[in-house]
């Protein structure tokens, strides 16, 4: 006699719904155990993670600030997941963005090529994201074409793209005055997005990121398109026989996906740091993985994703130095809980059986 896992008739929505808050539930219960090891008291140190992440004026600030480049690096993750287009190049992407943005916005000066400021912001938006969708739209037709796993192409991409990075800061974009600081020439001051909380760093590009994620849920929800890409995740050689173009599918969804990862480094170019620097992302294309996954694919559950993410990254800061626990605490919450994610959304959807054969 064994156990199999066998999929269920019908996957309980109950369960699906359910499955984040187990999982973050669980991970909580887990590292209780690695902080009471530190010799740390738990009550405590879950108090100063969370007043640390949400309990004051500039920890909210800040903690919305970090949800914003999140928010949407999982939204590009999560349109391309669901239509099982492993996009892992985010990180790429969003530096190709902000770095399109800032050739947009801070280049044309003294060009004699002068555009009104909102015609201006649109290019530089539509360039960013353009940037974007073109990098992954590479590995797309290397997959549509030739059957290349996109999980390599996308991965080894941001490294390439690092390197380009910094060939351009170094050289045609470098700030002048920036004193030998490898860091791109400063967007113009006109371009810059408002202040969400005045006198903090959280800015209004927040609310280009719910927005954008509202727009998405409608296009999965009420659109041809949308039920095309729910449609080839689920099973592309079903919609194949059924005649649907899965590849200008898998096409439009990478360009969709890049597109949104392109729109997260020109929001955090234009929102918190005014230029490009090759330390201006911590990570946040990679970390929208885990986003995305917390959230279960779904466009509105990256909000709640994001900003438990980086409400755990800013919280755990301010923790460790209150008590003598590491800040990595934070990292091992996230990783634990995209594992406890991914075990409760497999259960959800099979059970194990007993074969007496």
């Amino acid at each position: 006699m064994k156990l199999i896992l066998e999929r269920r008739p019908e996957p309980s929505r109950l369960a699906l719904a359910v499955a984040p808050f187990a999982a973050i539930a669980f991970t909580l219960a887990v590292c209780t155990l690695l902080v009471a090891w530190a010799g740390a008291p738990v009550g405590r140190t879950y108090a100063l993670l969370f007043e640390g992440a949400f309990g004051s004026r500039f920890a909210l600030s800040e903690t919305l600030t970090r949800a914003t480049p999140l928010m949407l690096t999982g939204l590009a993750c999560a349109v391309a997941f669901r239509a099982r287009f492993y996009n892992i190049g985010a990180e790429g992407q969003l530096y190709l963005g902000a770095l399109a943005a800032v050739a947009v916005g801070g280049l044309h000066d003294g060009t004699g090529f002068d555009l009104p400021v909102p015609a201006l912001f649109a290019g530089m938006m539509l360039a960013a994201a353009l940037a974007g969708a073109l990098l992954l739209l590479i590995p797309a037709l290397l997959k549509t074409r030739l059957g290349v796993d996109e999980v390599v192409t996308t991965l080894l991409g941001n490294f390439i793209v690092l390197l380009f990075v910094s060939m351009m800061l170094d050289g045609p974009m470098k700030d002048p005055m920036a004193m030998g600081w490898p860091q791109s020439v400063a967007l113009n001051g006109d371009l810059e997005l408002g202040k969400l909380i005045e006198r903090t760093r959280a800015h209004t590009g927040l609310l280009w990121a719910a927005g954008l994620a509202l727009g998405l849920w409608l296009l999965n929800r009420y659109t041809v398109f949308g039920f095309q890409m729910r449609a080839v995740g689920a099973n592309a050689h079903a919609s194949r026989f059924l005649g649907l173009p899965v590849n200008r599918v898998m096409l439009g969804t990478a360009m969709l996906s890049g597109a949104l990862a392109g729109l997260a480094g020109a929001i955090e170019v234009a929102g918190r740091t005014g230029y490009v620097t090759l330390d201006m992302s911590p990570g946040y294309g990679y970390t929208g993985v885990v986003v995305a996954m917390l959230a279960g694919l779904h466009p509105l559950g990256v909000i709640l994703a994001s900003l438990f993410v980086a409400g755990m990254l800013v919280g755990a800061d301010s923790m460790s130095r209150a008590i003598a626990v590491p800040n990595y605490i934070a990292d091992v919450i996230v990783a634990t809980s995209l594992l406890a994610m991914l075990v409760a959304t497999l259960f959800a959807q099979y059970r194990l059986r007993r074969n007496r054969a």
